[in-house]
């Protein structure tokens, strides 16, 4: 039997949590854990992918210090394919360089044969002010 929508949310939450705390610790191969091999994020300056994403990580050129989401995730079940939305602050130093953020964040997340979700694609879209 599949999983309730219920079920499911909280998995997506958790999910996403998980991925956060992996943001801010710097971990390459756990944020990875967390990410389709064809994940692509999207932002003002157009997508980037997984592998881009991961080697700025790696190389220690971007690093987060906070991931906190400050509005009650929005997470809507369709089958094997989860949307949760939310507003989320993030403090990111890219060569040097400090960044706080305040966006909303959209990640579609695919239910894995295993049932582990991963995430497809991020969208960001800074919050106005």
């Amino acid at each position: 039997m599949p999983p309730s929508a219920n079920d499911s949310a909280a998995e997506v939450r958790h999910t996403a949590h998980s991925w956060a705390s992996a943001i801010t610790a710097n971990d390459p191969s756990r944020i990875a854990a967390h990410m389709a091999d064809d994940w692509t994020i999207v932002s003002a300056s157009g997508p980037s992918p997984r592998d881009h994403f991961l080697s700025l990580v790696a190389s220690g050129r971007l690093t987060h210090s906070a991931m906190d989401t400050v509005t009650e995730p929005r997470i809507r079940i369709h089958g094997d394919t989860a949307i949760l939305t939310a507003r989320i602050t993030n403090t990111a130093r890219f060569d040097g360089q400090t960044y706080p953020a305040d966006e909303w964040t959209t990640d579609i997340f695919v239910r894995q044969p295993d049932d582990h979700w991963l995430c497809v694609l991020t969208h960001i879209t800074p919050v106005a002010a």
